[in-house]
């Protein structure tokens, strides 16, 4: 790996490891500066560097194109995302509130639970989902916690596993470090941990007017569910970008789900099998400048997504794709969460605090770090595209960030305590719209670093698919 010198003391392994494929320089992370005081979680594993270094980067990103583009002056940029507002962002489902009230996080078919030989995880916060676990265990997806216990008692948690792919579900065999190495899955430790590649001759993209925010005028389509996307795109709408999220109007969202990184974006419906709304998604295509997508493999295909037939068609652009395990090995195609990857990865192993029940982390760190990564080598990306041209092609998954924070080794703070009493939050309105009144969002703050970032969200969040699908 580059030596980085002083500056690259500022970030530890994943940091290390970003840097490293991005191609950050030095003279780069020059503006790096160790942090003053890390987030405090009780974890076994190194989970406040990967969050730190996450925040780091992806303020760093930003920061540079905001050199490059003069609303930035080099001399003035350090970049040091303070540790109170980083654990609070990580953490934002504890401090959500929609007028007060905590949001329902977790569906009552979601968690551990024990099996003949062992523990599965289950995630079933999404109706859609709930029904095909509830299906498969002969349940209704209203069971009890007894109902759901004696029919989990039944399988295996390999066996579940396997079903639970076949059907749909999603149930993960709770494995511990040794077996998920010897899992094939486990292979996308050998890659790098974040997919960097250009490719074509397109000519340098003029930047767009647009304001003074580092990102101003770039245009970013938002195709990304849950945490890890909106995370990521948060980060760029955040910094000045455009952002526009797309769902289909099959799919509903959590209301409070997208509240909570719906900060600066707007949010719109397209169903991408119906024709005359494909042509609308064309007509975005066609002057967007980054494509965020969470679609797995064959649906990329089938909507002609891939990052090979989207810089065929639009010369410049960046496509980022994210998933749960990757794109290749047996796993490529299947669908997962945080949570889950924790489950087969071994992390809710190492997590156990009474070394007999499975545990979690602190935080959705996979999530949300992996998202921060990515919003860092989307801002890299960028400002190459605008400096030497050609289309960029990025990648990223949830597994990818696990092997690196289980490679990382113990943590070193088993004296640590789970945060301070209180943790930074913020106000901000909803717009009306979408079904949805008037209300208040009470928030994480951004998270970002950089000389003008936002210390609040200046705008009104925007209900889920609430605004026409247009650009600014």
């Amino acid at each position: 790996m580059r030596d980085h010198g002083d500056a690259g003391d500022a970030l530890h392994r994943a940091g290390r490891a970003v840097a490293e494929a991005l191609g950050l320089s030095a003279e780069d992370l020059v503006a790096l500066r160790r942090a003053r005081e890390m987030p405090t979680w009780t974890s076994n594993l190194r989970v406040a560097e990967l969050a730190y270094d996450s925040a780091a980067l992806a303020s760093l990103g930003v920061a540079l194109i905001g050199v490059q583009r003069g609303v930035i002056e080099r001399g003035d940029l350090t970049v040091s995302p303070e540790a109170p507002r980083v654990q609070a962002s990580f953490g934002s489902e504890k401090v959500f509130r929609l007028d007060g009230e905590p949001p329902a996080v977790w569906g009552s078919l979601s968690g551990f639970w024990r099996v003949r030989d062992g523990w599965v995880r289950t995630h079933a916060n999404y109706p859609h989902h709930a029904e095909r676990l509830a299906r498969l265990l002969g349940i209704s997806p209203q069971a009890g916690r007894p109902t759901v216990e004696a029919a989990m008692s039944e399988w295996t948690r390999f066996d579940l596993e396997d079903l639970a792919a076949a059907a749909g579900a999603l149930v993960f065999a709770v494995r511990d470090p040794d077996e998920w190495r010897q899992h094939p899955q486990a292979q996308i430790g050998d890659a790098p941990i974040v997919r960097f590649g250009s490719s074509g001759d397109a000519a340098p993209r003029p930047w767009r007017d647009g304001g003074a925010a580092p990102l101003a005028g770039i245009r970013v389509l938002d195709l990304t569910r849950v945490i890890a996307g909106p995370v990521a795109t948060r980060d760029l709408a955040v910094a000045g970008a455009d952002v526009l999220r797309i769902d289909s109007p099959r799919l509903p969202e959590a209301p409070w789900q997208h509240l909570d990184t719906g900060h600066e974006k707007r949010s719109a419906l397209i169903d991408l099998d119906d024709p005359s709304d494909r042509m609308r998604f064309e007509e975005l295509m066609s002057t967007a400048d980054v494509v965020v997508h969470g679609y797995r493999p064959t649906a990329l295909a089938r909507y002609g997504l891939d990052p090979q037939s989207l810089q065929e068609r639009f010369p410049g652009i960046v496509v980022a794709e994210l998933s749960a395990w990757g794109t290749d090995g047996p796993w490529g195609d299947r669908r997962g969460f945080d949570s889950l990857v924790q489950a087969a990865s071994g992390i809710a192993v190492l997590e156990s605090g009474d070394g007999a029940t499975p545990g979690a982390l602190p935080a959705q760190a996979l999530d949300h770090a992996t998202g921060h990564f990515l919003a860092a080598a989307i801002s890299t990306a960028i400002r190459a595209q605008r400096t030497v041209g050609g289309s960029f092609d990025i990648a990223m998954s949830l597994a990818r960030t696990a092997h690196e924070l289980l490679a990382a080794g113990p943590a070193d703070n088993h004296g640590a305590h789970n945060g301070p009493a209180s943790l930074p939050t913020t106000s901000v309105p909803v717009r009306p719209g979408a079904g949805v009144s008037a209300a208040t969002v009470t928030c994480a703050p951004p998270i970002l670093d950089f000389p003008g970032a936002p210390m609040a969200y200046p705008s009104s969040l925007h209900p889920w698919g609430s605004d026409e699908p247009v650009w600014r």
